[in-house]
């Protein structure tokens, strides 16, 4: 069973994983872009030791970068191992996907081959799953495209938490080594592009080669790549985009020539455009195929000059991102969403309730400020303190806040706020028992599906666990919220049918306002509290029957 902790665990390291992929992207050269994925893999993916094992033109693999010792970095940086003794590991032990995984009681047979390696003796392990130190873990990285080439591989050693990783762990350094073989493959191609525009400066006698160079370069890049003017009234506009960009967005090079990246660009991404700059920018964001579907890509700008004085054009690589942006969407709701219902889980929901609240209530917005504090009139927009106008102190807080208010429960003067009602179901434990935890995991499910029909567009409803459900509605008075619980309540209990038979369910709603100044968890049990009153006020048959 998934432990309460798990959606938090899995969250935070999908931050972090989101964030050692961006930095593949932002390293200047190829060893620092090798260095950033060892270090990645220590930082992001919970591992104590990484090493990056790169395929040299020869076939054999020289060890590249290592991060989390520097001891074994500096014995085992340079070395290299022969292609055949890496083929076979890479055909050894266990087929994690794409991984390859050794266990100790195979590895022995390795310690005397010709590979670069580093270990320490250890205990053999406690219980089945624990990592033993002669275990090997590898993560090969191949090239895009059709061919597969091996670019490398990449060995891990040392799980912080002590345990082999589980299929979570796995897909995330398999997502993680496709990622670095991008970011490699498009280290060796800006490298190969940066030697040849030196060459277009430096090498005037060399012009037409050079050219020729760099239009063999853009014409045959595996990834997307188009020229666009810089400056002018036309800036922007692409100028030319090679074969690749050409079938990544299904139009013709004639055709793209009409337009720039802000025409291609999704609505929402138009932001993040504008917001790239021009020399050196990078953006993720969505660009329109002609089929009028929409494509993640990573763009890459860089400046490129015709001649030592001519006009300069803007040179952008396109990579295609939208493999890795649907894994990160999907490991985002598996962690963030209930495994049966599909619903926002109990830390989910927390983090949305924690977003509209603060912790100063109302009341001290408007309070009168003591001498030397900073208020921020929204209005006039300036920042003033009680002896005058002023900047304030350093660590100044700006109230650009929207205060969620609560309205008054026993006078319904028209406030409206952030309703919370808190769902615990009657009669469930009865089904469960009596038809089986099949059965009453079917209910749970229609009994989702109707809460979720019943409430408006922009409203939460969230499963905090077992039987009990919490939805979110903003902008409700007392009268509303108390209406959507009579109806969601009425929803409830008409008949489920599940496999032929039906059963009926009751529930009880505790109706709460969140506000700030109070805590989630104050929010939280403040309308469980009210959900149990309701309950213990209804009869144990009226309760049954909804």
């Amino acid at each position: 069973m998934e432990t309460e902790s798990e959606p938090y665990v899995r969250l935070a390291t999908l931050r972090q994983l989101h964030k050692v992929v961006a930095d593949l992207n932002t390293a200047r050269s190829l060893a620092d872009t090798l260095q950033t994925v060892a270090d990645g893999v220590v930082s992001g993916l919970g591992y104590e030791l990484a090493c990056v094992n790169l395929v040299r033109p020869d076939g054999d693999l020289v060890v590249a970068a290592f991060a989390g010792s520097a001891a074994a970095e500096a014995l085992m940086t340079g070395r290299v191992g022969p292609r055949d003794a890496w083929d076979r590991r890479l055909s050894m032990g266990e087929s994690w996907g794409e991984l390859r995984f050794i266990p100790h009681a195979e590895g022995w047979v390795l310690i005397e081959d010709d590979v670069p390696q580093w270990h320490t003796e250890g205990p053999e392990p406690r219980f089945e799953d624990e990592w033993h130190p002669a275990d090997r873990l590898y993560a090969p990285m191949f090239s895009t495209g059709g061919g597969r080439e091996l670019l490398g591989v990449i060995s891990v050693d040392r799980p912080r938490n002590g345990r082999r990783p589980g299929p979570w762990g796995q897909e995330a350094l398999q997502m993680y080594a496709s990622q670095a073989a991008i970011a490699i493959s498009n280290a060796r191609l800006r490298a190969n592009m940066q030697r040849a525009l030196v060459r277009l400066e430096r090498e005037q006698q060399a012009l037409r080669a050079s050219e020729e160079s760099f239009r063999q370069a853009f014409e045959y890049a595996p990834s997307g790549m188009a020229i666009a003017e810089m400056g002018g009234d036309q800036h922007g506009r692409l100028l030319r985009a090679n074969d690749a960009l050409c079938r990544l967005l299904g139009r013709p090079a004639s055709a793209m020539r009409r337009y720039s990246f802000a025409d291609l660009v999704h609505p929402e991404d138009i932001g993040t455009l504008l917001r790239t700059s021009a020399e050196g920018g990078r953006a993720e964001l969505r660009l329109g195929r002609r089929d009028g579907s929409y494509l993640w890509v990573s763009l890459r700008n860089s400046v490129v000059a015709d001649t030592a004085d001519g006009p300069r054009f803007l040179l952008t690589h396109v990579e295609d991102i939208e493999d890795r942006k649907r894994h990160e969407l999907a490991l985002a709701h598996r962690a963030s969403h209930d495994a049966l219902t599909g619903l926002p889980n109990s830390a989910e929901l927390r983090a949305r309730l924690s977003a509209r609240l603060c912790e100063r209530p109302l009341a001290a917005r408007d309070a009168v400020p003591d001498p030397g504090d900073t208020v921020y009139d929204a209005e006039t927009g300036a920042l003033f303190n009680a002896e005058g106008f002023d900047f304030g102190p350093a660590g100044t807080v700006y109230d650009h806040h929207v205060h969620v208010v609560a309205p008054d429960d026993e006078v319904d003067d028209g406030t409206k706020g952030l309703a919370v009602l808190f769902c615990d179901l009657d009669g469930f434990k009865s089904i469960n028992d009596r038809f089986g935890h099949q059965t009453g995991d079917a209910v749970l499910v229609e009994v989702a599906h109707r809460l979720t029909t019943g409430v408006r567009d922009g409203d939460t409803v969230a499963r905090l666990g077992g039987d009990e459900f919490v939805v979110l509605a903003d902008g409700l008075g007392t009268a509303d919220a108390a209406d959507l619980a009579v109806r969601l309540r009425s929803a409830i209990v008409l008949p489920i049918r599940v496999d032929g038979r039906a059963v009926k369910v009751g529930a009880s709603f505790g109706i709460s306002w969140a506000s700030c100044g109070m805590s989630v968890e104050e929010v939280l049990k403040s309308a469980d509290q009210r959900m149990y009153v309701e309950k213990r006020s209804r009869s144990k048959v009226h309760r049954r029957a909804g």
